[in-house]
């Protein structure tokens, strides 16, 4: 079985959430039980050309412009989309101030033309038809749509999948994009891409595909709800038959606290003590005050409504009065952005914040902290649970989406419970969590066992991988 993965993220080359954890470590997995996956993303400037093999350029049809198709030395089948104007300006989405760029229609659409080419076998310099084309969130959501038009003239296609990562997030712009991408003007309705008078990437994948998957178990029934449906939760009940909710799993080679490169001292399940002397260096580090014995929280996380900030944010100038430190990692809104940093130059001994992305402080802080902070209001899957539960820094969270489906809380499930949840996305709920978690730290053995319980899960990629070739065997029809 040959698969595409048409995505705009794969870590560790560029990453702004979990999709990019999900394209570096998924088609790996995948080909360890079997499958051939080819991977298609745009390149942004990483990595180094050195470390690419030039294939040929191609011109997509409807588009003037020609790119140049790149693989990985060492991997031949992760493929690179060279498109300098389009691609390679210092920010995936977004400029530095945050603002989405006004071109992002057309440099995504691009990336689709190059998809459906590849994957019906029409780049010259590259291998024949994909059997299927899994496609990731909006920005890969119009190759579902661009091989059902093939089809509709009656051209072979691959099957495809569309993976929804973040129902939020749905790629619309204005209706004078449709013709801008010669896409027929007969499918604009609210039936077809139209979705509340934009033309939505992410609606025409979701009603062309033939399967639709999302991350977690939980966020597959949430989103068929209004409260969490985004506007698409009538279309997506109404295709409940073919979506199926899996977990996403974690890169568990890159995150382990035994063997990661960016922490000062290494530790495990039978011996903790490494723990300790990361805690010690991160405070070191971001100038927090040197206490072993205070309780740090770290929230590493885009700074929006979704993520809880605002929560975390107000709750802060009263958790500090107490015995605890607080450490923030992320980028995204200015106003979260700003608090943040008027946080830890309030409190400059007991808060820190890094505004951007710093993939080694994000293994030092989940390393160093006591317990993660995670009060999404909702929350697809989430990653960051399971690198804390692997890392022994048990997660305090909203009980929503894959935080259900992974954190069970410790004062419900003293037998199986790994972390601390909350309901609703409240700033009295997670103040109640936090001296929950507070209370169960200040007694060492049993938060020990707490540590041990979270480390000794099982949150890799196998289990996922195996769930999807099962289901990608029945969208081919072989099971």
């Amino acid at each position: 079985m040959r698969v595409l993965f048409l995505a705009s993220e794969m870590a560790p080359y560029s990453k702004t959430g979990g999709l990019g954890d999900v394209i570096g470590a998924l088609p790996g997995q995948l080909r360890a039980l079997g499958i051939e996956t080819w991977i298609l993303q745009p390149y942004y400037g990483q990595p180094q050309l050195g470390d690419l093999h030039y294939l040929g350029s191609f011109t997509p049809p409807y588009t003037d412009r020609q790119a140049e198709l790149w693989s990985l030395a060492q991997d031949p089948h992760t493929l690179f989309v060279r498109a300098p104007e389009l691609y390679e300006r210092g920010g995936i989405y977004q400029n530095a101030h945050g603002e989405d760029w006004p071109d992002n229609a057309l440099r995504f659409a691009y990336l689709n033309r190059m998809g459906v080419e590849l994957a019906q076998g029409r780049i010259p310099f590259l291998p024949g038809r994909m059997d299927l084309v899994h496609a990731h969130d909006w920005q890969g959501a119009l190759a579902p749509y661009l091989l059902a038009l093939e089809s509709r003239v009656g051209a072979a296609r691959p099957a495809t999948l569309l993976s929804i990562h973040n129902l939020a997030y749905q790629g619309r712009f204005s209706p004078n994009v449709r013709a801008a991408l010669h896409l027929p003007a007969a499918d604009f309705h609210p039936a077809g891409t139209e979705l509340y008078g934009s033309f939505s990437f992410l609606k025409a994948g979701l009603v062309y595909a033939d399967a639709l998957s999302t991350v977690s178990p939980s966020y597959a029934q949430e989103i068929q709800s209004e409260a969490f449906g985004m506007g698409l939760d009538g279309l997506l009940r109404a295709r409940s038959g073919v979506l199926t909710g899996i977990l996403n799993g974690i890169d568990d080679a890159r995150w382990n606290p035994s063997a990661d490169p960016y922490l000062p001292a290494h530790y495990h399940v039978q011996d903790l003590r490494g723990k300790a002397r990361c805690k010690a260096a991160l405070q070191h580090q971001l100038g927090l005050y040197p206490d072993p014995e205070v309780f740090v929280l770290g929230m590493i996380s885009r700074m929006v409504e979704q993520k809880g900030c605002d929560l975390v944010l107000d709750l802060a100038p009263e958790l500090l009065r107490e015995r605890i430190q607080l450490i923030f990692l992320g980028s995204g809104e200015a106003q979260y952005q700003d608090a943040a940093r008027r946080l830890a130059q309030d409190f400059p001994r007991q808060a820190a914040a890094y505004i951007g992305f710093n993939e080694s402080l994000a293994h030092r802080i989940e390393a160093g902290i006591d317990a993660f902070l995670m009060p999404s209001r909702f929350e697809p899957c989430g990653l960051n649970q399971m690198f804390s539960l692997r890392y022994g820094s048990p997660p305090i969270v909203h009980s929503t989406g894959g935080l259900a489906d992974t954190v069970r809380d410790i004062d419900y499930d003293a037998r199986g419970g790994n972390g601390f949840a909350f309901a609703p996305a409240t700033r009295e709920g997670l103040r109640d969590a936090i001296h929950r978690a507070l209370r169960h730290y200040q007694h060492k053995d049993h938060w020990r066992e707490l540590q041990r319980r979270g480390m000794t899960g099982d949150y890799g990629w196998r289990r996922a991988a195996q769930e999807y070739v099962a289901l990608y065997h029945r969208i081919l029809g072989g099971g």
